[in-house]
């Protein structure tokens, strides 16, 4: 029977010792009466990840134990969230169904906290793998683009945002090398929502997400699916340079960032990384099948870039009058239209860098 408890913990590093799983973490003494908590594997504002093994299944599998603590003493509010926990929970558990999401074992609560039980995937982040090998080329940017989306889209499809993706969320599985996504955010915005269920949200409390992945309207506790493209595609910019979001210099009059100076990325590339990194939701794609869409497009550009005008046709209408039909376009006549844009933005820099080259050559002569 579920019930409001006296007592509520509020996790903080400093206290890990005095919740269970801390006490046990190393001992001999199961948790649960089947799970053996072997070490602290991660920690946030919501609570502490266990690695565990189970100690009565064969072969003893490793497995992923999440302690979520809301910070409530209201017993209403804590109602609310553990309601929230189990329709949460339950999403994760369709989720899991998919080879690359991490299959939900069990969750319960347990002394007012929240615990969920996943499956332990052996292997290595994707942040890690550059820190260890480098940056990765456009190739392989690409090809990680083909296995990640998706699976974001198989998300999306549940009708779930992911809130979190960035490269320390992204495994590549030891055993087999497929990309695994990890660490949804819902759960965590869920029980959030639950718990300040006065409706005073701020994005001090209720903000679910990391710095610099998050785009504008997540911050605004307002996140939709583009959110999660958004961070794909920062996370994109950091395989191509190692470079963490905000370490980027952005554009005083957009605030987009500005990463293509020093990145050697093809046009069409470097116009689709634009589109997932829009600041204006309006410009971003909408949908991880825009991106499959924008980048299956590559292989038709050879013979529509021979197609394309590079100056307008005599009786063309006016900017204005343009701007106003270009939502009636055709996809190709848009994208002809971006690759345009992009060629005349690239070649604008290339002449104002052969020019400050040619000053400062002049320069050291005199």
């Amino acid at each position: 029977m579920n019930r409001f408890p006296n007592k509520v913990t509020n996790l903080h590093a400093d206290d890990l010792h005095l919740t269970q799983l801390g006490q046990l973490c190393g001992s001999n003494q199961l948790f649960r009466d089947r799970y053996e908590v072997l070490r602290v594997i991660g920690r946030g504002g919501f609570g502490v990840t266990f690695l565990a093994k189970n100690a009565i299944l064969p072969g003893n599998p490793l497995c992923v134990i999440k302690q979520l603590c809301p910070k409530t003493t209201n017993p209403k509010s804590w109602e609310r969230a553990r309601v929230r926990f189990e329709k949460e929970a339950t999403i994760l558990g369709q989720l899991g169904s998919h080879s690359q999401i991490p299959m939900l074992v069990d969750y319960f609560e347990m002394n007012g906290e929240f615990y969920l039980v996943q499956e332990y995937v052996r292997g290595c982040t994707i942040a890690r793998e550059v820190r260890r090998h480098g940056v990765r080329s456009e190739a392989a940017v690409k090809q990680f683009l083909r296995e990640i989306l998706p699976v974001l889209q198989y998300v999306h499809n549940h009708r779930v945002i992911h809130r979190d993706i960035k490269p320390h969320n992204i495994l590549r599985c030891e055993e087999d090398g497929r990309l695994v996504l990890i660490d949804f955010g819902a759960v965590k915005e869920e029980l959030v929502q639950a718990v300040e269920g006065n409706g005073q949200k701020t994005a001090s409390t209720n903000f679910v997400g990391t710095m610099g992945f998050a785009p504008p309207e997540q911050f605004a506790l307002r996140p939709v699916y583009g959110s999660d493209i958004y961070a794909l595609g920062v996370t994109c910019l950091y395989l191509l340079t190692g470079k963490a979001p905000l370490d980027f210099e952005y554009e005083a009059t957009t605030g987009e960032i500005a990463w293509q100076n020093g990145v050697d990325v093809s046009e069409h590339f470097a116009l689709v990384l634009n589109k997932m990194i829009k600041m204006s939701l309006k410009d971003r794609f909408k949908s991880t099948q825009d991106v499959m869409w924008a980048l299956g497009m590559e292989s038709y550009l050879p013979g529509l870039s021979s197609c394309l005008a590079t100056t307008k046709l005599k009786g063309e209408n006016s900017s204005s009058s343009e701007g106003d039909n270009k939502e009636h376009h055709s996809p190709f006549v848009r994208t002809a239209d971006q690759i345009r844009a992009l060629r005349a933005k690239l070649n604008a820099k290339k002449v104002q860098r052969r020019y400050n080259s040619s000053l400062l050559h002049s320069g050291s002569l005199g």
